[in-house]
């Protein structure tokens, strides 16, 4: 099993941003990567078991189911159907927890997916870096951070 972690602090308020990303068909309203996003089937988009069907910026096309969702931790967690990747297995939670001091909030990303040994670092880096802390960057400089 291959876990990739991502976090870091977004310069906002957990609840600010738990409104952005707790949509699971909004990743074309807050990351620079999707293209357009719909759930299949017309159901909405915060019920656990819809599948968003999207189109990333270079055309590649994926589908995802949503596992859980809590207002409550301020969580999603979701599986992978389809994707070029060539992963398996792979589920992934976002995670977000207030910070007090500054008001401000820790965002974190993980990754647990079974993949071929040789793609294994690159895909690391692709889903670390490529994907979740390029979405992290894109949520900090929509609060004003850099």
């Amino acid at each position: 099993m291959t876990r990739v972690y991502v976090s870091s602090v977004i310069p906002a308020p957990a609840a600010s941003v738990w409104r952005r990303v707790r949509d699971f068909n909004g990743l074309p309203e807050w990351t620079p990567f999707v293209a357009e996003s719909r759930i299949e089937q017309g159901l909405p988009s915060d019920k656990v078991g819809c599948i968003r069907n999207f189109t990333l910026t270079d055309g590649g096309k994926i589908r995802e189911q949503l596992l859980a969702l809590s207002d409550y931790d301020m969580s999603c967690t979701y599986s992978i159907l389809e994707s070029p990747m060539g992963v398996e297995d792979y589920i992934a939670k976002l995670s977000l927890t207030p910070v007090t001091d500054g008001n401000v909030t820790f965002a974190q990303w993980q990754a647990d997916f079974e993949c071929a040994p040789e793609p294994e670092q690159a895909l690391i880096e692709q889903i670390g870096k490529g994907v979740f802390q390029t979405a992290f960057n894109a949520l900090k400089q929509s609060f004003g951070g850099r």
